[in-house]
């Protein structure tokens, strides 16, 4: 462990030119490169804060929030998306804002929201 720290102090030590020829001459030796580990080393330094604006999320919830103007049109809709009948669609409609779907996928929630374009609002959480 005394080796460790000794070698620690010299490099600690150094001016940033001996600096990049050590990284240098490491590279050469064994063979790797510093750029590739650089990013990660960034990436992972970058706290909490970082971690949840990576992380992407996969389960989305579609809400109907207005009938919009044509009423049937929508009722339409909502049975298309759902497998609800005719009366629970129409029921869902008139209470809104509902839920249509929840723990849609990205791509679900994306083809639901383009049914509703010009027919309803649709807001996904």
């Amino acid at each position: 462990m005394a080796d460790l720290a000794q070698l620690e102090e010299q490099i600690v030590g150094l001016s940033l030119l001996e600096a990049a020829s050590l990284v240098k001459k490491l590279e050469e030796r064994l063979g790797v490169s510093a750029a590739a580990a650089a990013p990660v080393m960034v990436a992972g330094g970058g706290g909490a804060a970082a971690a949840p604006a990576a992380e992407e999320k996969t389960e989305f919830q579609v809400i109907l929030k207005d009938a919009g103007a044509n009423k049937i049109n929508t009722i339409k809709a909502v049975r298309e998306v759902t497998s609800l009948g005719l009366k629970e669609a129409k029921d869902l409609v008139d209470g809104a804002p509902k839920p249509l779907k929840e723990s849609a996928t990205k791509d679900e929630a994306e083809a639901i929201k383009k049914k509703f374009e010009g027919v309803a609002t649709i807001e996904v959480k």
